[in-house]
């Protein structure tokens, strides 16, 4: 799947998908404070777009 597949609002799920990792190293990547992350409830949400800026080393 590319990542213009995935919906605008991301989910750990869909970071381990995209960077081919486990669930340990998605969900400790997103701890680790390098882009913003919000939480709804006990759910983590990544606006693709702040990712991908991530991802590009932007």
């Amino acid at each position: 799947m590319k990542i213009e597949d995935y919906p605008e609002v991301l989910n750990v799920e869909d970071i381990q998908q995209i960077l081919g990792v486990g669930r340990v190293k998605a969900y400790e990547l997103v701890a680790s404070g390098q882009f913003h992350t919000i939480r709804v409830g006990r759910r983590i949400k990544i606006l693709k777009a702040v990712f991908i800026k991530w991802l590009e080393g932007a």
